[in-house]
């Protein structure tokens, strides 16, 4: 193997393993930047004793300023001559400040590796190109799989106009995922329970359907120790306004949103209620008494709502099933059987709808975890 090509293969390795920081970096803030996805940059000198990294940033809550800006802050006048690792396409438009193609320019950036490209067409190709046309080398798709993946809510609804929509279950030996009348019931162990509040820490909502909502009273909420800040806006289906004031719900109003998508029909007496204790409403269609799911996402997406996790209820799991609206799918599996009165599954690791493939494959003690992406 010639100098150069060994060089080119050190490089390159290189750049995967800043890419690969700067993604750990960019999951600090995922389901936390509004509509706008968490991104990670580093920026990484080299002055002759090997490359260091001088300035790092992720997308701020709430969106702003953008990972770039905050790295090249940290970075100041180290950043000229540096390379800067971007897990997503340095954006192009002018909103409320400058773009980042071009404050890397002005911050004396000689070289851009870039992740995943921006599907937003105000951005695609643009960004690399400011750049470009500046004398900026650029690299782009480094680790794009991986970084398009973390980054999935906002690369969906950029391009479907809806949520990414994530089903989680978690499903018995025997193929069920709780009992009737029962309340909640636990089949799986602590550690696939954590693992679990950690997705829901990494997403901006979930949601439930009242029935699910009215057998276990749930609070939905993020409950590992630190982490409670990042409990996601709580959406429940509820076309005749049944839940209760007295439910856990609506006791987290004051710390977590808490959204109705009811029936623009639905009881204004129970509405005013509900609103007295910081409930909001989303008005949504109605089909044979059930929420239209379609409409109800692509309103979502208008919102800015970016991923939405399904936890709770197999009719309402069958329904987003039936309308093709699930995007990711994760199921965990436990030792326990349920037997008779059990609530089957609506759908299991031998039943997943076709268009979808196995990312990943996790032990945690004695359950399993699988997990599906939609490719199509």
């Amino acid at each position: 193997m010639t100098k150069q090509a060994i060089d080119k293969a050190r490089q390159e390795a290189l750049d995967r393993r800043y890419m690969a920081a700067a993604l750990r970096l960019s999951r600090r803030n995922l389901g936390l930047t509004g509509t706008n996805p968490s991104v990670g940059t580093l920026i990484v000198r080299d002055d002759g004793g090997g490359p260091m990294i001088v300035g790092r940033g992720v997308t701020a809550l709430g969106g702003r300023p953008h990972a770039e800006a905050e790295a090249l802050a940290e970075a100041g006048e180290l950043a000229r001559g540096a390379t800067a690792y971007v897990t997503l396409e340095p954006c192009a438009h002018h909103g409320r400040t400058p773009p980042c193609a071009n404050a890397l320019i002005d911050a004396g950036i000689a070289r851009v590796v870039g992740g995943a490209s921006d599907p937003d067409p105000r951005v695609s190709g643009n960004g690399y190109a400011i750049l470009r046309a500046a004398g900026v080398a650029v690299t782009e798709g480094v680790l794009a799989e991986a970084a398009a993946d973390l980054m999935a809510g906002y690369m969906n609804r950029s391009l479907r106009k809806r949520p990414e929509v994530i089903l989680k279950l978690a499903l018995s030996t025997d193929g069920m995922i709780g009992r009737r009348g029962a309340g909640p019931v636990l089949i799986t162990g602590e550690i696939s329970r954590r693992e679990g509040q950690m997705i829901r820490a990494e997403v901006a909502e979930i949601l439930f359907g009242i029935h699910t909502v009215l057998e276990d009273n749930p609070a939905l909420t993020v409950r590992l120790p630190g982490l409670e800040s990042r409990s996601p806006a709580r959406i429940v289906l509820d076309s005749r306004l049944r839940l209760p004031e007295e439910s856990k719900l609506v006791a987290e109003t004051g710390r977590v949103p808490l959204i109705i998508a009811t029936h623009t029909d639905a009881d204004p007496e129970r509405r005013v209620v509900l609103e007295r204790h910081g409930v909001r409403f989303i008005g949504a269609d109605t089909v044979d008494g059930r929420i239209a799911l379609p409409e109800l996402m692509e309103d979502l997406g208008s919102l800015g709502m970016a991923s939405v996790l399904v936890e709770g209820g197999a009719e309402v799991a069958r329904a987003f099933l039936a309308e093709d609206l699930v995007d990711r799918i994760i199921l965990f599996r436990g030792p326990v059987e349920i037997g008779e009165g059990g609530i089957a599954a609506p759908l299991d690791e031998d039943s997943i709808p076709p268009g979808f493939r196995l990312v990943r494959t996790m032990r945690f003690a004695d359950d399993y975890c699988n997990e599906w992406v939609r490719v199509s």
